[in-house]
């Protein structure tokens, strides 16, 4: 099982992002976050959050890269109840209960984004308006020779 972690080659994120998510941070794209919004609301720093940001599900933060890294089931279920949490404070879910089953698609749409991608592979994100809403493309750079290693971080930040 996948799922996709923020990296950060550099320190620009933190400066086009309102939030900047952390490195290491497990990420889903987001998009839930502009579905009501219109080009009035693209300006600024809210603009690149939009255009390229992945959403950090820690922060709530944005990141223009994230690396797909492998994620234990455990983990899963902590970060569902972490999102159905951030659906019931700023979005006004009615429970975590209730918001459990939307934050599981959104996250069980990222892991099926990142399983047919070896790990270390990085993904970006691009949006755009349409008349029927958002409009999300992805696009993959494969690992080099190299490695991303020194970059993304596996196993728990905790040890």
């Amino acid at each position: 099982m996948k799922l996709a972690r923020a990296i950060h080659f550099d320190e620009s994120d933190t400066r086009v992002y309102p939030i900047s998510a952390r490195t290491g941070e497990w990420c889903i794209s987001g998009g839930f976050e502009f579905s009501n919004w219109t080009e009035a609301d693209l300006s600024g720093k809210a603009r690149q959050a939009f255009a390229n940001g992945w959403f950090g599900l820690e922060t709530s933060g944005r990141v223009t890269f994230v690396a797909v890294t492998v994620i234990e089931p455990g983990e899963i279920e902590t970060l569902t109840d972490l999102l159905a949490q951030h659906f019931v404070t700023y979005y006004g879910a009615p429970s975590v209960e209730e918001a459990r089953p939307v934050a599981a698609g959104e996250i069980a749409h990222m892991r099926d984004l990142c399983d047919d991608h070896d790990p270390n592979t990085l993904l970006t994100v691009a949006r755009e308006l349409t008349e029927a809403g958002v409009r999300e493309a992805y696009r993959n750079i494969q690992p080099q020779d190299a490695g991303l290693e020194q970059f993304a971080i596996h196993g728990s930040l905790d040890e």
